[in-house]
């Protein structure tokens, strides 16, 4: 097969972890199929030392930008593929041929306020649907999105694949004691903390999660390992969200809470393997990515009992109500103090991040290629 794949979004948080592990998994499968990757300099840049089955498209547009909407189908059409991959939900409006389209999530219809006006949001409603009525299969990364797909858009779960994600592989890699110690020392963290990293937007439950912090805190108070425990947020900056700085200061944790923004992977990694706790109590996921990236470096994980995030971390986790801050403060603390539930979910944290495989994946999302080449 010619198979196109849209490569815009390769360095986004989230879609650019999914487009490319998955052509690197694809690559690694020989030179079975050809494959056209439509992207601009900087998206091509990101996808480096591709075997010669691949090649690339040029396409500077912005995959959201009105100009996507009404000349990409050109490149589409230029490209004469058997099938074409838009490994997002930004479809084009007027996508050309046989297509394949992932969804990762539905956030923007679950939570619509925070995604601008209702104009807005009725517009990208409507765009969305239409997306998906012309793809000949849908893939979503969750049962969770499959389910959400057939209520909120009415798509017969028949035309749905279900293939999940997996990390990154640089996650699995294990930094030297001499790297994560300069590390730490660079950031000036000499204590312990739990971590929470990721996107900050309102699904994301962070300011119930500060102030669950502030509940353990208090119940921490004379241990003697955690009576000086941190959060640290791994995210965007502090100042673009008033109503973090605002939990902050309710809860009396100032001195406690600190935001470092977006640090590099390696970095990341670090931390993760650093925390006591890696607490993720998200209101919402497609998937969820950072949970399991936590579990490869061996710490414990408290994370919500809703959507996705069951499903995908399994009995490897501490699951609580997302929606009660004393439930999100039992797990922190039993995720601290209790040796023997540390031990067990440090272990099958392991086991559950084994199950996930890119190479895995790869290979199913090429099944659904040819089914909706012969469609």
């Amino acid at each position: 097969m010619r198979i196109g794949i849209d490569i815009r979004r390769s360095q986004a948080f989230g879609v650019g972890t999914y487009i490319k592990n998955l052509v690197g998994a694809l690559a690694r499968r020989g030179a079975g199929h050809e494959y056209v990757l439509a992207g601009g300099r900087r998206a091509q840049a990101s996808l480096p030392d591709l075997p010669e089955n691949f090649r690339f498209a040029a396409c500077e547009q912005d995959y959201a930008s009105l100009a996507s909407h009404l000349r990409f189908q050109f490149l589409v059409r230029s490209l004469a593929s058997d099938v074409f991959h838009v490994p997002h939900r930004a479809v084009p409006y007027f996508m050309p041929g046989s297509y394949v389209v992932t969804v990762h999530d539905l956030d923007q219809l679950v939570f619509p306020e925070a995604f601008g006006s209702r104009f807005r949001a009725e517009t990208r409603f409507h765009v969305l649907r239409r997306g998906l009525a012309r793809a000949r299969r849908i893939i979503t990364v969750s049962q969770a999105t499959r389910r959400d797909l057939t209520a909120r858009m009415g798509i017969p779960e028949q035309r749905v694949a279900v293939i999940p994600n997996a990390i990154d592989e640089q996650f699995t890699e294990v930094d030297s004691e001499a790297d994560r110690l300069r590390t730490l020392e660079r950031y000036q963290v000499d204590y312990p903390f739990l971590l929470y990293a990721g996107n900050i937007q309102p699904q994301k439950n962070l300011p119930r999660l500060i102030e669950a912090f502030a509940v353990a805190v208090a119940e921490l108070e004379l241990d003697a390992r955690y009576h000086n425990l941190r959060l640290i947020i791994i995210g965007d900056e502090l100042k673009a969200h008033p109503d973090l700085r605002r939990a902050v200061i309710r809860s009396r944790v100032q001195a406690r809470v600190r935001f470092l923004g977006f640090v590099p992977l390696e970095t990341l990694r670090i931390f993760y393997r650093s925390a006591a706790a890696f607490v993720f109590p998200s209101l919402y996921e497609g998937f969820g990515l950072p949970p399991l990236e936590a579990m490869a470096q061996g710490t414990p994980v408290v994370t919500s009992n809703v959507s996705s995030l069951p499903e995908v971390v399994g009995d490897a986790a501490l699951l609580v109500n997302p929606e009660n801050v004393f439930d999100i403060a039992r797990g922190i603390r039993q995720a601290l103090v209790e040796p023997e539930l540390r031990r067990t979910l440090i272990a099958r944290g392991h086991a559950q991040v084994a199950r996930y495989s890119w190479d895995r994946t790869a290979g199913r999302v090429l099944e659904v290629y040819r089914e909706a080449a012969n469609n």
